[in-house]
């Protein structure tokens, strides 16, 4: 095991996905606290011009651009992925072949790029799925092997992956560890609550599913840039974090529904009493999804995945991040939902008013004298 009192400055960062919703959090975090920053990603930057803040445009397949984009940087956090939350093996050729040109190919084209140039230090994000496979997890930790089970192309993807990066790690110096979070939330989601609040504006959560006892963890945006940057600095020749991989959360595992509920009662809804198997409904939801595939039907409701995180107990603890790296979280799970209930808020009313544009119209009308 490495020295933990090891650790090393940044230098010049690359943050890849840098237009995303982690990547955007990540890069003005970085620029806060003095880095010099390199935003990368194919959508067009948002963020305000600053001194400290230069971006690349361009597609992270393509090696040329990619080799710009690393050039005269000495940390890789590399957060850009593409999101499939589609059935594995039941997908399309071309679905697939997608999402392994980026999250595979697009990553190997970063390694590879960093070690020609002179990277000292990559870090790779995960996902705490790497090891699920559709079975209770209760304080898992960074000892159990790669699930082999895949409800979903981005876990799949995100196993190839950081198997590969870790693999890379101290080749032609370059020193690699991959971060896995778990459900990512906070300013700026358009993910996870997004998904809740268009199932609720369409009218389909009319029960809660799995028991109440069942718990999650999940990973406060700016908790897990704290987790990044703890393993970057310690990405250092005899530190504690080369080759490693570490779960990086909120140190706070909750049923899904109960985390969800302060935000829901503040966007004016309340959620039904009654619950229903978590089991039945992954199983039904794994015939749809067959059913999409195979005829064309619509896609599933939920895909079979996000439900078991409502029924069964998946949560990792945090403790090897806590002995390696120093991490802490730097905010409890109530800190985060206070400061986050007004993007929520606004969110929600950007669902409804997407999912029933007449009502939006009508409310946006003065009233008549």
């Amino acid at each position: 095991m490495g020295d933990p009192v090891l650790t090393t400055e940044l230098g010049r960062v690359l943050v890849t996905g840098g237009s995303g919703f982690v990547g955007t959090n990540f890069v003005k975090t970085l620029l806060d606290r003095g880095y010099q920053v390199r935003s990368f990603d194919r959508a067009p930057s948002t963020l305000p011009a600053h001194p400290q803040l230069e971006t690349v445009e361009g597609d992270i397949c393509d090696a040329a651009t990619v080799a710009q984009a690393v050039e005269g940087i000495d940390t890789v956090f590399h957060t850009a992925a593409i999101i499939d939350l589609q059935g594995g093996a039941k997908v399309t050729d071309e679905i697939r072949r997608r999402s392994f040109a980026v999250n595979v190919d697009g990553t190997k084209n970063l390694v590879q790029a960093g070690q020609s140039a002179g990277v000292k230090r990559f870090v790779y994000t995960a996902s705490n799925s790497v090891v699920m496979g559709g079975k209770a997890i209760t304080n898992g930790d960074e000892t159990m092997p790669y699930t082999t089970k895949f409800n979903d192309l981005y876990t799949e993807t995100k196993v190839v992956a950081e198997k590969f990066v870790l693999g890379e790690n101290g080749v032609r110096d370059m020193l690699t560890c991959s971060i896995r979070p778990s459900g990512i939330w906070g300013d700026g989601d358009q993910t996870m609550f997004r998904r809740l609040f268009e199932s609720v504006a369409a009218g389909h959560v009319k029960v809660l599913i799995g028991s109440k006892r069942a718990k999650l963890d999940n990973s406060y945006v700016h908790n897990l840039i704290h987790g990044f940057i703890l393993a970057a600095e310690h990405l250092v020749p005899g530190g504690t974090s080369p080759g490693q991989a570490y779960f990086i959360n909120d140190g706070d595992p909750i049923n899904m529904f109960e985390f969800a509920r302060p935000v829901m009662e503040a966007c004016g809804e309340h959620w039904p009493k009654m619950r229903v198997s978590g089991r039945m409904v992954r199983d039904v939801m794994v015939a749809w999804q067959w059913l999409h595939f195979r005829f064309g039907l619509p896609e599933p409701l939920l895909e079979p995945g996000a439900v078991e995180r409502l029924y069964l107990n998946n949560y990792f603890s945090i403790a090897k991040a806590q002995r390696d790296l120093g991490y802490q979280p730097l905010f409890t799970t109530a800190q985060a939902t206070a400061a986050c209930i007004p993007y929520y808020v606004r969110l929600f009313a950007q669902v409804k008013a997407e999912a029933h544009p007449h009502l939006a119209t009508v409310i946006a009308e003065p009233h008549p004298e």
